[in-house]
């Protein structure tokens, strides 16, 4: 097996295709309103189903984190650290949610973390001076 891509469960399809659209840049050709959202992003596939219709898809309930949750991240690379500091101030102006301001770790990359509307956590960094 390879990994081919990832994808995420919605609850407000409209909301995270404006988010992913018009704040990170994702394009996204499908209407607010779809189902399903499948897009590649620099060969990435990634995907939003919608929850509810999953459910029905599955005929099961699932359950879903509140607000800001730490069960995974999207991790974002850009080209150098003075990149992330201004793709940060960027996407904090178009909307989201700061998480951690940019910050150089330890191990040698500068990296920054925002919140989508539903609460994923979204890594933007670079190993780039």
């Amino acid at each position: 097996m390879k990994l081919d891509g990832f994808g995420i469960f919605v609850e407000d399809m409209a909301v995270m295709v404006r988010f992913y659209r018009d704040v990170l840049g994702f394009e996204i050709k499908e209407d607010e309103n779809a189902t399903n959202v499948y897009l590649e992003k620099d060969g990435t596939l990634f995907l939003m189903y919608r929850r509810s219709d999953f459910e029905k898809m599955t005929n099961r309930g699932f359950s879903y984190a509140n607000a800001i949750n730490g069960h995974y991240e999207i991790a974002l690379s850009v080209e150098n650290f003075d990149a992330v500091d201004s793709t940060f101030q960027e996407v904090i102006t178009k909307g989201a949610t700061p998480v951690l301001e940019p910050t150089t770790e330890n191990w040698g990359q500068r990296t920054c973390y925002i919140a989508d509307p539903e609460g994923n956590l979204i890594e933007i960094g670079s190993f780039s001076q």
